[in-house]
């Protein structure tokens, strides 16, 4: 089985070559953590300071609405990047909550250990530009999927995305990820059974 640091360095791979050197020195920035079932990586009014690889398990982002409903924007798994980049970027408090699904294992690169890593080695500001470039692409399939697909579908995509972990999420939770109500998902639920 791989190390969390084993995995981060593939993943980094994938786009940018290093140098045994170079490798040493990013795995000096991170820190490792661990997160129980229902842990607060991040809490709403907090200001985002860092960066979050997930080297196993799982965690949701998501906002409380003004009747206190859960609206999960992100799900993210082993082998992803997350964080609320609208703290993060603009320095300002943060409307998310990111929180383990399960048992989460993670390496964490603050912002400051991320700005030491741009001029140390300036290629990982190309490695991180492909990874924002996907996370919007991602971000804005889901908003087309919300906008034009029906919840069926919405909910086909999600078990196909999350099968390892969908498990893990109440019935309540998808309904959130998928944008209906718990009441609607159910229902949905029953006439897909029959």
């Amino acid at each position: 089985m791989m190390n969390g640091f084993e995995l981060i360095l593939q993943n980094v791979e994938k786009y940018i070559a290093l140098s045994e050197a170079e490798k040493v020195f990013f795995c000096s920035l991170l820190q490792e953590r661990l997160y129980h079932k229902k842990e607060y990586l991040h809490r709403e009014g907090s200001t985002c300071g860092q960066l979050v690889f997930i080297t196993s398990g799982c965690v949701k982002s998501y906002l409380l609405d003004t009747k206190g409903n859960e609206h999960i924007l992100t799900i993210a798994i082993t082998d992803w990047w997350v964080a609320d980049y609208k703290s993060l970027v603009f320095d300002t408090p943060s409307e998310l909550f990111i929180e383990a699904v399960e048992p989460t294992q993670v390496l964490l690169l603050s912002k400051n250990k991320r700005e030491e890593l741009f001029k140390e080695i300036p290629r990982f500001e190309h490695y991180f530009r492909i990874l924002t470039e996907r996370a919007f692409a991602v971000s804005q399939q889901r908003i087309t999927d919300i906008l034009s697909l029906p919840a069926v579908q919405r909910y086909e995509k999600f078990l196909q995305r999350y099968s390892r972990i969908a498990d893990s999420f109440s019935q309540q939770q998808i309904a959130s990820f998928i944008g209906v109500t718990p009441a609607f998902f159910s229902r949905m639920l029953k006439s897909r059974r029959k």
